[in-house]
């Protein structure tokens, strides 16, 4: 799986964390990263690493809880990604060997099982197969304990759950959350929701009664909705639906159903019921959505119904009631309007609110039809308040079209492509690679017959905690000779990999896997060699004649790939019909403004704004203005032209003026 930039940001970060307070007893790390980010992948690989890097000297055993069911899902994600590498091995308490978490395993289990004192795996019993004697003796065997608590908002916060913490005794513990709980944690890993938009894993906004207009009133949302029944609310999200799946069919993405969540309050109480039933009737009645054509599911403790296929992207159910408390860690790509009846009373948004319609369902931005990157809200909800955290700037309350007359501008535009090739090795790196080889003559230089490891490289690994298991000892001339065995090589290419990046690059995983590649492409062209001979590589290059040429080759071939980078800054990406976007959404940190000759109407303005306003107010007294843009200054969203000594920039316009014709 190919990792994006923020979570080998993430792992790298939690890897150097790791190491610092593994020095020490008792430390507490949060990874915080928001829904759709991959927490669990991030996770699964920082783990990995872990257990790999010859940094980590000391013997560990991992514990991961989860709320509710979470703790299955997650075993299984986490088996998946191990499948190949089988980093790490997943159990169940009645997997465990001899009783005990054995060194680089995983033991899963539900928070809430464990949280009860008369619990299995808490109270004493005859086989003494209980949590805290498979703790005492994995820790006899003198391994650590890294305890993960995942979804940990979810608990963790009781005195039963500090009471189990302390009986575990972790050396290290991992609180994995998008709105972590942990006071005073002694690191933090925080994933920008930001950075996971950039690349398309979520959607760009969460949008709030679009097309009805909302009001502030007291830093709280009161909604165009407010006096509307429950039917008008669905009305206008299956609306909303039909908008998507029209959008998707364009796209030649036509396998995409998108979904209606009908979010149920976790209370049961007979208005709930009453509206329950009201709801599913209407949905029958009114739009030949039911139970028994498959349009329908339901997701509720006491009734389960449409729910074998309908993660999946071409399900045939186009909305599901469910209830908070049933769905913890549910993934449902497709998902895209989340729907609220007043009868919850009051609710704070979050991104845990709106984390099940966060995720795009094949993890990219859609460039042809804008509607679909965007997620809906759709609620009668008198009063809303926003959480003061990541959500604020994400759910936006306001929404501005642009005018329906426009006309295509097709202006040139620049921007600057985020370049995160300092610091790792992309796939130019190979090229770069194979063409030092050739100006070096290393093929010349290079004996294939001769494969006598180089004793001091051997060494060195053993030294960085590479177990090189097949050695066999050989004392020759009072030097201590080794012969590996063909089961050890693989680690040794990969010691030779990670040692030769630093100090320019960091040994992260994408890197390693460059330099490896390379040597591979490398064998193939100069000797005729493939992956098959991977034996016969790996001994010739780790030769004690050959191994101090191919560590020079790396070495002029990452100069040369910097030199390479530092020219890429330099240049910009170009846009040839850049043209005013069609909608634009705003969050609470805006107010409407009427501007009769804004492209986008209505006008939202920034609170803090006031040269702008001044100029506005200018445009708008021009008889001479079609209309006039109000330019913001990111990304290839808005228009930028170049500019700088050297090296060119993107200057952001302030604005973008259209004149009329005569």
């Amino acid at each position: 799986m190919q990792l994006k930039d923020y979570q080998e940001d993430a792992i790298e970060e939690l890897l150097e964390a790791t190491k610092q307070l593994l020095n020490y007893e008792n430390q507490k790390l949060v990874l915080k990263a928001p829904t759709g980010s991959g927490k669990t992948i991030i996770m699964a690989e920082f783990l990995k690493q872990l257990t790999e890097n010859p940094e980590i000297r000391q013997p560990l055993s991992f514990i991961w809880t989860a709320p509710r069911k979470l703790h299955i899902q997650s075993k299984e994600k986490l088996e998946n990604y191990f499948e190949e590498n089988c980093a790490l091995k997943c159990s169940f308490f009645e997997d465990l060997d001899d009783r005990k978490i054995d060194e680089n395993e995983i033991l899963f289990f539900n928070w809430e099982s464990i949280n009860k004192k008369d619990n299995v795996y808490i109270r004493d019993n005859e086989q003494e197969f209980n949590l805290s004697k498979v703790v005492e003796r994995t820790k006899e065997e003198g391994r650590e304990i890294i305890l993960i608590i995942d979804e940990s908002h979810h608990h963790a916060k009781s005195d039963i759950s500090q009471e189990l913490i302390k009986m575990m005794g972790p050396i290290l513990t991992i609180e994995v959350s998008a709105t972590p709980k942990m006071e005073e944690p002694d690191e933090m890993v925080n994933v920008h929701l930001e950075d996971v938009k950039a690349v398309g894993m979520i959607k760009k906004a969460v949008i709030i009664n679009d097309e009805i207009e909302n009001f502030l009133k007291h830093n709280k949302i009161i909604s165009g909705l407010r006096t509307g029944s429950e039917e008008k609310v669905l009305d206008l999200a299956i609306q909303k639906r039909r908008e998507l799946v029209k959008a998707f069919n364009q796209e030649d993405v036509a396998t995409i159903n998108p979904l209606i969540l009908i979010q149920l309050p976790d209370r049961k109480s007979q208005i709930e019921d009453e509206v329950k039933e009201r709801i599913i009737k209407y949905l029958k009645d009114k739009h030949n959505i039911s139970v028994e054509n498959g349009k329908l599911g339901v997701y509720l403790s006491e009734n389960y119904e449409n729910l074998e296929n309908i993660t999946k992207n071409e399900s045939e159910v186009e909305v599901l009631i469910f209830k908070q408390a049933i769905t913890i860690g549910w993934d449902c790509p497709r998902a895209q309007i989340l729907v609220l009846f007043r009868f919850w009373k009051s609710l704070t948004f979050s991104i845990q609110t709106v984390g099940r319609i966060m995720r795009m369902p094949e993890l990219h931005h859609y460039t042809g039809h804008q509607i679909l990157n965007y997620a809906h809200v759709y609620t009668n909800l008198e009063n809303i308040e926003i959480q003061e955290d990541i959500s604020k700037d994400y759910i936006t309350i306001f929404t501005s079209k642009r005018i329906k007359d426009y006309k295509p501008i097709n202006l040139l535009s620049y921007y600057s492509k985020r370049q995160r090739e300092r610091t790792r090795l992309d796939p130019r790196f190979i090229n770069i690679f194979l063409e030092t080889a050739k100006k070096e003559k290393i093929k010349d230089k290079i004996n294939i017959k001769s494969q006598k490891f180089n004793q001091d490289f051997i060494a060195k690994a053993e030294l960085n905690n590479i177990d090189v298991k097949g050695k066999l000892p050989i004392v020759a001339e009072k030097r201590v000779k080794y012969v590996v065995s063909s089961l050890d090589l693989q680690k040794l290419l990969d010691y030779f990999a990670r040692d030769s990046l630093p100090p320019e690059f960091y040994p992260e995983d994408r890197s390693i896997a460059r330099v490896k590649e390379s040597i591979y492409h490398l064998f193939e062209k100069i000797f005729n060699l493939t992956y098959e001979d991977e034996e016969k590589i790996v001994s010739i290059l780790l030769d004690e004649k050959n191994i101090d040429y191919f560590k020079n080759l790396i070495n002029i071939a990452k100069q040369k790939y910097q030199a390479e980078v530092a020219k890429r800054e330099k240049e910009l990406s170009l846009i040839e019909d850049w043209n005013v976007r069609e909608i634009m959404n705003f969050n609470i940190n805006y107010f409407r403004s009427d501007k009769k000759r804004s492209v986008m109407q209505p006008f939202y303005c920034d609170k803090k704004w006031k040269t702008e306003m001044a100029f506005i107010d200018f445009l708008e007294k021009q008889s001479n203005v079609e209309w006039w843009f109000k330019n913001g200054d990111r990304d290839a969203t808005f228009l930028a032209v170049p500019y700088g000594n050297g090296e060119p920039k993107p200057f952001y316009v302030d604005f973008v003026i259209k004149l009329k014709d005569d």
